[in-house]
């Protein structure tokens, strides 16, 4: 195979690389451009708005994507205005802009597939460019024509002539660099001529050493790209050569700096070398999502036949045995942490996305809305942030379709023009908290009470308790708006939310306040994986608590009082009343009691309660399984787990069973749990 064939198989191959990096580097830029919005003059984020465009065209060049080079080289062009104070960031441009943003997204996710024919896009990106030359007041300006790979240039009579001189150091082979890929990279950027080769350092053939480079070339570069655009195409080695760049007709040499600003990640020297130089990269690999969860997988078998040989070592009551099972359930629990912090990512990133989505539903809508993030960087298992963006992006939209006034009506009501909407993450016994809060209208009660008696789902006359109102918009079907909009009014979204939160064994809630807003909580575990619990029995039943939620254990209290209708009592625990609910009676567990019984204390939220048990085990690293079908409708259970020996041991739900033991509601009977 030749290498030029082993460069475009290599090319094939890391593609996907570059669709990923590029999708990173667009994201970023549409983050930074919502940002500049409110701080146009902000040199810093200019310069890094202007350097993702920047990576993404040379990546793109590198790749031979011809139509991302010629379509983001006008936004480019923009930005370059912005930068020099030729142009102000406007609402209208920073539009423009995202609109252009998208464009390269879709080209991008197109990579080298051939068009058919035209299509939307086509004229739409058409659109842009006559838009984005008409503001950056490029008459004449195209974007440059790739042709065999070479850079040809619409207006020829606006090339600069360059002089090149560049010579390799000898580490340059070592270091898996190819110079005449760089050199040839160079050739793309214009018409290159008088080239001559500096052969006057090599040594002599018998002193020569094969894996030493002695390559210096002497050139003539006629172009359109200024002296940054050259110097950037060497920034990959400019480690490893000399370079001067020297415009022809001037006396002086050029003697610039790098600009910090054109160092793109995958920009320069071949395509090869450069996607090589990515791959290669010793600080950080790209793993696929589902060779990570395989591994997360086998990790949860092997803590449950971890828990298994460690009862097998208990029961032969062999020190020498038990301390070395002692020591394989501790690395097995490191490996454990370890392998789940891979998992973990802060939620601010996903947060971060719906600044574009504020912004262009607040325009749609004629609201003036700043987004506000709390707690950013509160870190949450991939796999639920990624299963929790379509209940968000509901959630955001509703809460600036129904909740946040129009400018007029926020002045009516005494408030600021602008109103504000809140994303906020933070850690709580053991699960994170996401709140969605706006400063809005609040909440009209008596419109959903209205609809609901519409519908049927209150009897008409009845007054249902605060709570209970605000919980009917989670209802299937139910909506209050007077029309139907690209926004809403189709009854579809509360209910989907609070399912597709609630298969993440997570729960949702509501508060509202006329006139000064709304919040709803969701309420997530850390993962979805693997948990470090506190197993307990009853009868022959096991049940597990996450560790986070347990507060304390009463052990061996005789002469409770007796439970009520609902399965309850009350303690005094060191001065203070505490509720307690017994699990045996809750779900109806037939077994004869204790002589003597247990009591956990767990806490939910800023509410503590105890929960009556017959026997404690301790901590257990707890292997979380779905639970199946027939058991969904469980109150107050989130899951599933695998014993050691076999036995299936349920995992409580914290929050939703303080709220079952706090319910005046009866519960119904249950047949025993396994």
């Amino acid at each position: 195979m030749t290498q030029a064939q082993d460069d475009c198989s290599f090319i094939a191959e890391a593609m996907p690389a570059f669709v990923s990096e590029a999708s990173e580097q667009l994201a970023e830029f549409e983050q930074l451009l919502l940002r500049l919005e409110s701080s146009p003059r902000n040199r810093e984020l200019l310069d890094a708005l202007f350097r993702c465009a920047h990576t993404v065209k040379g990546s793109a060049g590198i790749f031979g994507l011809d139509r991302v080079v010629a379509f983001t080289h006008h936004v480019e062009t923009l930005l370059d205005r912005l930068r020099d104070g030729a142009l102000a960031l406007t609402p209208e441009l920073g539009t423009l802009l995202l609109q252009s943003s998208d464009q390269v997204r879709v080209l991008v996710n197109e990579g080298d597939a051939t068009p058919a024919g035209p299509s939307t896009d086509d004229a739409l990106r058409a659109e842009l460019v006559r838009r984005m030359c008409a503001v950056a007041g490029e008459v004449t300006a195209q974007p440059p024509e790739i042709r065999d790979g070479v850079r040809h240039d619409a207006s020829p009579s606006g090339r600069r002539r360059w002089r090149v001189r560049v010579a390799f150091a000898a580490h340059t082979y070592r270091n898996g660099l190819d110079p005449l890929a760089v050199i040839d990279y160079v050739r793309r950027l214009g018409e290159m001529s008088a080239m001559r080769c500096d052969a006057a350092a090599v040594p002599t053939l018998d002193i020569v050493d094969p894996e030493d480079c002695w390559l210096a070339f002497d050139f003539e570069l006629a172009t359109l790209a200024a002296y940054p655009e050259i110097d950037a195409a060497f920034s990959f080695v400019r480690d490893d050569c000399t370079l001067a760049i020297e415009e022809i007709g001037t006396d002086a040499l050029l003697k610039l700096e790098k600009p910090a600003q054109l160092v793109p990640s995958i920009v320069s020297a071949s395509p090869a070398a450069a996607v090589r130089a990515v791959i290669d990269d010793s600080r950080f690999i790209r793993v696929h999502a589902d060779r990570l969860d395989e591994v997360i997988n086998l990790l949860g078998e092997l803590v449950i036949a971890g828990a298994g040989a460690s009862l097998l070592a208990r029961q032969t009551k062999q020190g020498s045995l038990i301390e070395a099972n002692t020591q394989v359930t501790r690395l097995i629990e490191e490996i454990r942490n370890g392998t789940l912090q891979l998992r973990m990512v802060p939620v601010g990133e996903t947060f971060a996305r719906f600044r574009r989505v504020v912004r262009d539903t607040a325009s749609e809508l004629g609201k003036d809305v700043v987004l506000e993030i709390v707690g950013g960087e509160t870190e949450l298992d991939k796999s639920v942030v990624e299963r929790i963006a379509d209940p968000l992006t509901h959630l955001v939209r509703n809460a600036l379709d129904h909740g946040l006034e129009t400018p007029a009506q926020r002045s009516e009501a005494g408030k600021s023009a602008q109103g504000r909407l809140t994303l906020s993450a933070c850690h709580e016994s053991g699960n994170v908290l996401l709140r969605i809060s706006d400063d809005g209208r609040g909440i009209q009660r008596d419109k959903v009470l209205q609809r609901a008696w519409e519908r049927g789902l209150v009897d008409p006359g009845v007054v249902p308790k605060d709570d209970d109102i605000l919980n009917l918009i989670f209802e299937p079907g139910f909506s209050t708006a007077e029309a139907v909009t690209n926004l809403s009014g189709r009854g579809v979204g509360m209910d989907v939310v609070r399912r597709n939160v609630e298969a993440l064994r997570g729960s949702v809630a509501i508060r509202s306040q006329p006139g000064a807003g709304s919040c709803v909580e969701l309420r997530l575990p850390l993962t979805l994986a693997i948990i470090d619990g506190f197993l307990v029995s009853v009868g022959a039943s096991k049940f597990i608590f996450p560790l986070d939620a347990v507060v304390e254990v009463i052990e061996g209290r005789s002469g409770l009082a007796a439970l009520d209708g609902r399965h309850r009592c009350c303690v005094d625990l060191r001065g203070q009343m505490l509720p307690v609910v017994s699990l045996r009676g809750f779900y109806g567990i037939e077994a004869p009691p204790p002589e003597r019984c247990s009591i956990v204390v767990l806490r939910a939220d800023s509410m503590r309660f105890g929960v009556m048990v017959d026997a404690l085990h301790g901590q257990h690293q707890t292997v979380i399984k779905p639970l199946g079908r027939m058991f969904h409708s469980l109150r107050g259970i989130a899951g599933s787990s695998i014993l050691g020996t076999g036995e299936v041991a349920l995992i409580f739900d914290v929050h939703a069973l303080g709220g079952l033991a706090a319910s005046n509601r009866l519960p119904e009977p249950r047949s025993s749990p396994p």
